[in-house]
């Protein structure tokens, strides 16, 4: 009897209570689904900077918001969130134009990016340099705000740009770093990938 109980405590001791191994396991499946929805945001921002190569004015940023709504797609598959095309196109709208000044300012840039296209020579150069990186860094951010929301319990019903405006301007920071270390960084072999839905390629390290 006395060795039923001493084995009875060990094996009490060496398995913990049901809460927290279902507390471990919800933090682990997070945390994969987080990283998943991290590394599915920096390929979609390749693929808009691919978008942001085409050379037809205008073409490219309607070809950049088909892959800016098919990330908010699969974002929405992974945090099982409802997907509701026309709230989506409406929220990117709305992030890409007025949770912040710069914002805007960037909204025009690309405009006005785009519109270089129809002159040849010095237009056309200026805008495949500059286009791309509009188009990355702005789905770079637009991601990581819907990463945040779905994480957080959030819906696309539920959704206020406003209230990340202080996290949009943090991602954007980041991104402007992250850009200015791969500018600074030696060039590696690369592979083609070609986004879906879109046609676009881009080449990812």
């Amino acid at each position: 009897m006395v060795q039923d109980a001493i084995g009875a405590g060990t094996a009490e001791k060496s398995n913990p209570p049901g809460d927290v191994i279902d507390s471990v396991t919800t933090e682990t499946a997070d945390e994969s689904r987080d990283e998943a929805a991290s590394k599915l945001v920096d390929r979609f921002s390749l693929w808009s900077g691919a978008a942001g190569l085409i050379p037809l004015p205008f073409v490219d940023i309607v070809a950049v918001g088909g892959v800016q709504l098919e990330m908010l797609r699969r974002l929405s598959d992974i945090y099982g969130v409802p997907f509701i095309e026309n709230r989506g196109k409406s929220i990117i709208a709305s992030l890409a134009g007025s949770v912040l000044p710069a914002s805007t300012a960037t909204t025009t840039a690309m405009g006005v990016t785009s519109a270089l296209k129809s002159i040849p020579g010095i237009g056309t150069a200026i805008s495949a340099f500059t286009m791309p990186v509009f188009s990355a860094g702005a789905t770079y951010v637009i991601g990581k705000v819907f990463i945040q929301h779905f994480a957080s319990g959030g819906t696309l019903l539920d959704f206020n740009p406003p209230d990340y405006r202080e996290f949009i301007k943090a991602q954007k920071e980041k991104w402007n770093s992250r850009s200015r270390g791969s500018a600074a960084a030696p060039p590696a072999a690369s592979t083609t990938q070609t986004a879906p839905n879109t046609g676009a390629t881009s080449t990812a390290p």
